[in-house]
């Protein structure tokens, strides 16, 4: 069915739904079991629901569903990606389609890197007036029939809720529904999905007419109150803010402000000038809602894209509190899910563009000191998959070394772990370095190493002890230790930890010889792995009952 499989290729392509019909008519369907997400959503700390403000983002790129419904991957030069996950909380995915599903690919990689994904139901023009007239104004069993579908949508293929987008006028029996409505799909969404989410857009008021508010108010807070969030339009002014943050009371993070990237209408901020936006909205304690950040990929061009993109975000950083992860393993060659050739073990095997989010890894902080180090996704040489991590910067004249903090932890650390790292260093004098980890823990007086003649370190920082060889029966697994080839390093380490807390680790660059001079330094991470020895030693479950079907050859 052309739904499912694309006409030319005959491959397997996420989709969604027009008009009310179809959306009634839906059910599961063996075909659609490639649209299903295979990647639980990794937990996270601090949780989504913390009392801090969040951060969503609008994905909206010339009506969706272009290369990315792909859900097998694609030839695709020079693709949209997005992997500064560690910044966002929410990820939406929308469409003027009347149910937009999230291609799967994306629910892959932001559930990878702990980031919730909703869809899109929306409603406009005069087709959208008739569509809500015909589920809203029927009453409770036409308004709970779709509440009902859209919460068994999200379920089955595993997506986490829903923004919903009313963009037309309303009837005086279509509005007098609209909060039963939001509230019933509400609690349909919190039981078919842990940790689901609704969303509602600031657009209809509660007589019925359309009219963006820019700011929570007394005409549209009934809709507010019915879900879990609003999302502000995006023309507002700091009085506004201040309005909505004293309305909002204890759900102040609930408050999602529209910040439109590409700066439509009357706006503050917009383009490489977000920040400004951003830094009234924090000042006012409110989440942010950044719409269209592919304003990067479309306004500037592919050509620059990756280089573009880290200065957007570097340049929004501090208004972005980011999440840590609290789960191991932790296990990322970096891979950006695209490429313009696949690498397997250092060597390029295939040249050729491709593009497939599913294949995107965990992503890493991308931290950026003026001048001192950047932090960037190198696509000529990699280690496995279409990219590694470069760290370019300088140490200081007089000091030793540089930390560069890569992940942020927050769990308890395990009696032992073992690390693996893989990288290269790149530039005129590579030998004049060293390259190690470091790990640190939150500072508590009972945390020490578990080695018995070493002190407890003041600072919490540990460096983990170098394995020449792996230890005997993780040889098979630990094959990283020897496997340095085509130019990449290998380095092997075990760190005892007693009653520790897991809060960072960082690459540590430390040049040989001590220098009056700055040293400038490029560095490229190919793989790093953070095992719980206990759980490493636990053999794998095995695969049951493959299945083969739908076979024919082409």
């Amino acid at each position: 069915p052309a739904r499912y499989f694309d006409t030319k290729t005959t491959e397997p392509i996420s989709f969604f739904l027009t008009g009310l019909e179809e959306l009634l008519a839906w059910q599961p369907n063996s075909n659609d079991e490639f649209n299903v997400s295979a990647v639980a959503l990794a937990k996270r700390q601090p949780p989504l629901h913390s009392s801090r403000p969040r951060t969503l983002v609008c994905h909206d790129m010339r009506g969706g569903y272009l290369e990315d419904r792909f859900i097998q991957g694609s030839a695709t030069r020079n693709p949209y990606v997005f992997y500064h996950w560690r910044y966002i909380d929410i990820f939406v995915y929308f469409s003027h389609h009347t149910v937009t599903i999230p291609p799967v690919v994306w629910t892959n990689a932001a559930h990878r890197n702990s980031v919730p994904v909703l869809g899109t139901f929306i409603t406009e023009w005069t087709d959208g007036e008739k569509l809500c007239e015909a589920f809203l104004a029927g009453g409770e069993e036409a308004y709970g029939a779709v509440a009902e579908q859209l919460a068994r949508i999200a379920q089955h293929y595993r997506f986490d809720g829903w923004l919903v987008n009313i963009e037309n006028k309303l009837s005086a029996a279509a509005v007098g529904n609209l909060p039963l409505f939001l509230r019933d799909l509400t609690a349909r969404v919190h039981s078919a999905v842990p940790g689901g989410l609704v969303i509602w857009y600031d657009s209809v008021l509660k007589d019925g007419t359309l009219r963006w508010q820019n700011e929570l108010n007394d005409q549209n807070r009934m809709f507010f109150d019915a879900c879990d969030g609003l999302f502000t339009n995006y023309n507002w002014k700091e009085e506004q803010l201040e309005r909505s943050q004293r309305l909002a009371g204890p759900r102040l993070n609930d408050v999602y402000v529209g910040v439109d990237v590409f700066a439509r209408g009357d706006v503050i901020g917009g383009g490489f000038d977000t920040d400004k936006s951003l830094r009234l909205i924090r000042q006012f304690g409110l989440s942010a809602a950044i719409f269209a950040p592919g304003w990067v990929y479309e306004h500037l061009g592919k050509e620059n894209f990756l280089q573009n993109e880290n200065r957007f975000w570097g340049s929004l950083a501090e208004y972005l509190p980011t999440h840590s992860i609290c789960t191991l393993p932790l296990t990322t060659s970096f891979s950006l899910g695209m490429g313009t050739s696949t690498f397997l073990d250092g060597k390029d095997e295939d040249s050729g563009p491709w593009y497939d989010l599913s294949a995107q890894d965990i992503q890493p902080l991308y931290p950026e000191q003026q001048g001192t180090l950047s932090t960037s996704c190198c696509l000529q040489d990699a280690w496995c998959g279409g990219s590694s991590l470069q760290l370019q910067g300088t140490i200081p004249p007089g000091e030793e070394r540089v930390a560069v903090r890569l992940f942020s932890l927050q769990m308890p650390a395990p009696p032992k772990l073992f690390l693996t790292l893989l990288y290269k260093l790149e530039g005129p004098q590579p030998d004049d370095f060293t390259v190690a980890l470091e790990v640190t823990t939150w500072d508590s007086g009972i945390c020490f190493e578990g080695n018995p003649t070493s002190l407890p370190e003041p600072n919490g920082r540990y460096h983990p002890r170098f394995l020449p060889a792996p230890p005997p029966g993780l040889a098979k697994l630990l094959a990283a230790c020897h496997r340095g080839s085509h130019g990449w390093t290998s380095r092997c380490y075990e760190l005892e930890l007693q009653d520790c807390s897991l809060r960072d680790l960082s690459l540590i660059v430390s040049r040989q010889q001590p220098s009056p001079q700055e040293t400038p330094f490029t560095c490229l991470l190919g793989e790093i792995r953070v095992l719980d020895v206990a759980s490493v030693a636990a053999s794998p479950p095995q695969v049951q009952g493959v299945t083969a079907s739908q076979l024919w050859w082409q």
